[in-house]
């Protein structure tokens, strides 16, 4: 039996896992720096942990994987390097989708799609409405997105709905809030995961993640795998949870 077996065993036997794990995949940049690697090798390599640690969410019995690919943010960063990344996201669907269809993964984009260009927004559909009937894992990808714009959205559309008369301010509560993100209907993440040891949540969940349990690994993506996704779960195990209540 291997390491990942072992911490698999571990975890099976341990109770308490998380239903919903969210990841912050960061490094792909330093990664290829500390190699002398042009930046885009740093995020082809990031594909590989992708795919790895879809396939360990699986194994563990992780109900939804929550990915932060790309910020609204990056679109800032140089044209060429969100051109790669934009190539890399049409060649990740089109490497992956029967792979996540056979195995029962139902992936779903999250963010401001609108900004995806024609070809990747067309890749983004297909592999949704691909993969729509599964239900063994939910995979959410973001994509374009900011917890702040998406708070500013259901702040906009609550206001709408009220001017409207479809809803009185005093009906406006948690759940009107959290109906109108993304992951609306969707448990809030149990376990959020940043790799290469930053210390900073980036605009990333910022209402779900009120109760959420961090995990910071100091591994750079590209080489975050099976054995530190288990790690992140086992840790996780050993938290006591108390969402504000004192415990007995």
């Amino acid at each position: 039996m291997g390491a990942a077996d072992e911490l698999l065993a571990a975890i099976r036997g341990h109770g308490a896992m998380p239903r919903h794990v969210a990841i912050i995949m960061d490094g792909n940049g330093r990664w290829a720096r500390e190699r002398m690697l042009p930046r885009p090798v740093g995020h082809r390599e990031g594909m590989k942990s992708v795919r790895a640690v879809v396939e360990a969410a699986l194994e563990a019995g992780v109900e939804v994987l929550s990915l932060f690919a790309f910020s609204q943010e990056n679109w800032q960063r140089p044209a060429a390097e969100v051109s790669a990344l934009m190539s890399l996201l049409e060649e990740y669907i089109k490497k992956e989708a029967r792979e996540l269809e056979a195995q029962g993964v139902r992936v779903v984009f999250l963010g401001d799609l609108d900004r995806l260009g024609p070809v990747q927004r067309a890749a983004v559909d297909g592999v949704m409405a691909q993969t729509a009937h599964n239900s063994k894992l939910l995979l959410n990808l973001f994509i374009s997105y900011g917890s702040r714009a998406e708070l500013v959205r259901a702040a906009r559309q609550i206001a709408e709905d009220v001017a409207a008369g479809r809803l009185a301010p005093d009906a406006v509560d948690e759940a009107a809030i959290s109906g109108r993100l993304f992951t609306a209907g969707v448990p809030d993440p149990d376990l959020l995961i940043r790799t290469s040891g930053e210390m900073r949540i980036s605009n990333f969940l910022l209402w779900q993640l009120a109760y959420t349990e961090l995990h910071i690994s100091p591994v750079l993506w590209p080489d975050f795998g099976r054995d530190e996704l288990f790690r992140a779960i086992l840790d996780y195990q050993s938290r006591d949870r108390r969402f504000g209540r004192v415990s007995a």
